[in-house]
């Protein structure tokens, strides 16, 4: 057996990477370095970018004409009457705060539990097949599920509940559930996986069952990866639009049942900005509402980066 420690598949790149003048390599590395740093910091200023450009065309309203007490506290959205207009989004926040949490109160047990079968009971054919099809499902578009929302699971909640309507906050909940279980299990699986086996094998050894090692083991380890895992999901549930616009009746009002209509706040935007006059109030205060979006989507980022790193001290401890 030869004692070259170089496999011989490299021996043609390390060849040509020799052949290649020292003066050119110095050139290269730093200007590939640069072009990283570029894609890197890229993403931030996109970011930046399109909070600014939201800002901007909401800043006329938002710091002049727009009662922000009445905004928050009012139900009555009345952006295009000829009388007064109104502008008050608590019933399209609380819509859009009652979807996503009962469509997390679905989905989290449904993908992590997919997550822990996935991870370490199926074998074989089976994991490989389970994967492939949560892949298949993540990859739907959200149109799909909308028209399955509107032409299957609406019929069927009036059959089975005998409720007036079937687009309301119990379907829009049920489809964007279905719409977030397989993030939820790609990256709650991923993140049980990365646990080491010497932890399964240390606690089967010591006379643990199956259920003890997942539940006392296997969950605290991957908590970090878990809480990912939810918190994307809650994250395509808050950013959900179309699907939801189909499923959920597009009915500015309070729910006070499962089966009552409703509207969240991407929906109102999707459908009423293509109408809006551009540079009217009206066109202005939806984006005031994109502004409140934004400021959702980074509070649910900060509790979870002081979540994870909370989590993580506390392993370190």
């Amino acid at each position: 057996m030869s004692a070259d420690p170089v496999n011989t598949r490299d021996r043609p790149t390390l060849r040509r990477l020799a052949a290649v003048p020292a003066g050119c390599r110095g050139l290269t590395e730093p200007l590939i370095e640069w072009l990283i740093r570029i894609c890197g910091w890229s993403a931030i200023l996109f970011v930046a970018a399109i909070f600014f450009f939201v800002l901007r065309e909401a800043a006329p309203m938002l710091f002049g004409k727009l009662d922000l007490v009445e905004f928050f506290t009012s139900t009555d959205w009345q952006p295009t009457s000829e009388v007064r207009q109104r502008y008050g989004i608590l019933a399209l926040l609380v819509g859009t705060l009652h979807v996503s949490l009962l469509a997390m109160a679905i989905a989290v047990p449904l993908g992590l539990g997919a997550a822990v079968y996935i991870s370490e009971f199926s074998r074989g054919r089976t994991r490989e097949t389970l994967k492939i099809t949560i892949e298949l499902l993540a990859a739907i578009p959200s149109i799909v599920w909308g028209f399955i929302a509107y032409m299957v699971l609406g019929p069927l909640i009036i059959r089975v509940t005998g409720a007036p309507v079937g687009v309301n906050l119990f379907n829009g909940s049920v489809v964007l559930a279905l719409m977030s279980v397989p993030i939820i299990v790609s990256v709650g699986e991923d993140a049980l996986k990365a646990v080491p086996d010497a932890y399964r094998e240390a606690a089967l050894a010591m006379g643990a069952s199956r259920w003890e090692v997942i539940v006392r083991v296997l969950f605290p380890a991957a908590k970090n990866g878990l809480l990912a895992a939810v918190l994307l999901g809650i994250g395509r549930a808050i950013g959900e639009t179309m699907a939801v616009l189909m499923a959920t009746g597009h009915a500015v009002l309070i729910p006070r049942s499962l089966f009552d209509p409703v509207r969240t706040l991407t929906a109102t935007i999707a459908s009423e900005l293509g109408e809006a006059v551009k540079g009217g109030d009206h066109y202005r205060v939806l984006f005031v509402i994109g502004l409140v979006l934004f400021a959702v989507t980074f509070v649910v980022n900060f509790v979870a980066d002081v979540v994870v790193k909370g989590v993580g001290s506390e392993r370190r401890a």
